[in-house]
């Protein structure tokens, strides 16, 4: 339920949040986002993009004090003078990864799969094309033993035959949590990630270092990967109208979509009231 007040640290999704269907942020927006740091309240952009996709990141919530990235995996600090300062780098092996994958194409038969391996500036994911997949500009087809010869910060996995939902249920039923944090982020592939990691730990971090209570802590989001931290969120969980019933379930208030703004619509009668 929401608290009165303001909240002290305010965390949003990007993409299908924050994010608009044309894969721009408005300046509204923008602005919005400008009045939330100007009142003392620290942003954080929370979101599933790798680190190789920093700079995208920035430009889309150029607000942002903190970056809890790859769905926690990465979490960089970005208001240190001296320039950004990471403060967690999760990694899963690649040889661990060969056995989960294993031991689910066991289960629902063969895989395609991507790897997230790079940190580099617009990396290229690496792996089996799909069709589907809509960032072929930073697609790299490679052999399946190439994408497990080193660690990995995520991987991205799917079948002809399963729903994103209905292979994310087997996966949870077949990887161990303390083996791999397994979630999807609307991409219709399910997220193979470290474990520990997800948006709630990720945000942990941020909180930590800012000596923030959770349950002084503003999300807003719209993918089950989002469920994490609106679990862990207390002053209020935020779901944008397009959301994934799941996380419209979750939250406390249903906001405007990503297409009008929702996000800074909501901040801005926040801010106003």
């Amino acid at each position: 339920m929401t608290r009165p007040g303001l909240p002290k640290l305010i965390a949003t999704d990007l993409d299908g949040t924050l994010v608009r269907s044309d894969d721009t942020v408005s300046a509204y927006t923008h602005g919005v986002l400008d009045r939330v740091r100007a009142a003392g309240i620290p942003v954080v952009g929370a979101t599933g993009r790798g680190p190789r996709l920093k700079e995208l990141t920035r430009n889309d919530i150029r607000a942002a004090d903190f970056l809890v990235m790859a769905g926690g995996g990465c979490v960089v600090d970005q208001s240190d003078p001296a320039g950004p300062v990471v403060l967690r780098d999760e990694r899963l092996s690649g040889e661990l990864l060969a056995r989960l994958l294993a031991d689910l194409e066991a289960e629902v038969g063969p895989l395609t799969v991507m790897v997230e391996a790079s940190d580099e500036h617009d990396a290229p994911l690496w792996g089996d094309y799909h069709p589907s997949w809509p960032y072929q500009d930073r697609f790299e087809e490679r052999s399946r033993a190439e994408c497990l010869s080193c660690d990995v910060i995520k991987a991205f996995v799917r079948t002809a035959d399963h729903h994103v939902d209905e292979l994310l249920a087997i996966a949870r039923r077949v990887v161990p949590a303390e083996v791999a944090t397994v979630t999807q982020a609307g991409l219709g592939f399910v997220e193979i990630c470290p474990p520990g990691v997800d948006k709630a730990t990720g945000l942990t971090v941020v909180a930590q270092r800012l000596g923030v209570d959770p349950a002084d802590v503003l999300v807003f989001g719209d993918m089950p990967n989002d469920l994490p931290m609106f679990g862990w969120a207390g002053w209020a969980r935020v779901a944008v109208a397009n959301a994934h019933p799941q996380v419209r379930a979750a939250a406390d208030e249903i906001t405007l979509r990503n297409d009008d703004d929702g996000v800074a619509v909501y901040l801005d009668r926040l801010l106003s009231r």
